[in-house]
C-alpha cells in the first residue's frame, strides 16, 4: 500500500476507489432526480413523500408483525437461525415483485393491453409462479446446506 493511500484510508475510512464509485453514484443519482423533477415537480415530490410516509406507518409494522409471527412459528433459537431466512428471501423478493406490479397482477390495467398487446391477466399468473419458483429454490438451496452440514459433522471413517 502507497504512503497515499494509507494516509487517505486513515483519513477516509476505505479507499480511494470507494470515494470515486460513491461520488459517482451520488452525480448519477442526481442527474436522476433533476431529469424526474423536470415535470410536474410537486406531485412527483407529493408522491415520494406520500409512499415514505405509507412505507412507514403501514409497510414496516406489517413486516414486523409477519416476521414476529414467523419467528414465534420457528420455535427454538437454533432452530429459527436455520432456517428463517430461507422463507424470509422468498417472501420479500415475491412482495418487492406484488407491489411493484400490483396494477397488472390485479388485472387493473386495460392501458397496458392496448399498448404492448399482451393480456394483463396473465401477471397473476406468472407472479404466482415466480413465488413458487423462489420458495423451491429458497427449500433447494436448505437442502444442500443441510447435506452439506451433515457430511461436513459426520466423524472420520477409520481403517
Amino acid at each position: 500500500m502507497t504512503g497515499f493511500t494509507h494516509r487517505f484510508r486513515r483519513w477516509y475510512g476505505e479507499g480511494p476507489l470507494q470515494l470515486l464509485v460513491l461520488l459517482g453514484s451520488f452525480a448519477l443519482a442526481g442527474y436522476a432526480g433533476v431529469r424526474l423533477l423536470d415535470g410536474d415537480w410537486l406531485l412527483i415530490a407529493v408522491w415520494f413523500v406520500g409512499a415514505a410516509l405509507v412505507h412507514d406507518l403501514l409497510f414496516v409494522p406489517a413486516y414486523a408483525l409477519a416476521d414476529r409471527a414467523l419467528r414465534a412459528a420457528a420455535g427454538g433459537r437454533r432452530n429459527r437461525r436455520e432456517w428463517i431466512n430461507f422463507v424470509r428471501v422468498p417472501a420479500f423478493l415475491s412482495g418487492l415483485l406484488l407491489l411493484v406490479w400490483f396494477p397488472l397482477i390485479a388485472g387493473q390495467v386495460e392501458r397496458y393491453e392496448s399498448s404492448t398487446g399482451l393480456p394483463a391477466g396473465d401477471f397473476l399468473v406468472r407472479w404466482l409462479v415466480v413465488t413458487a419458483l423462489l420458495f423451491a429454490g429458497s427449500a433447494l438451496c436448505r437442502v444442500l446446506q443441510t447435506r452439506r452440514r451433515a457430511r461436513n459433522e459426520r466423524p472420520p471413517v477409520v481403517h
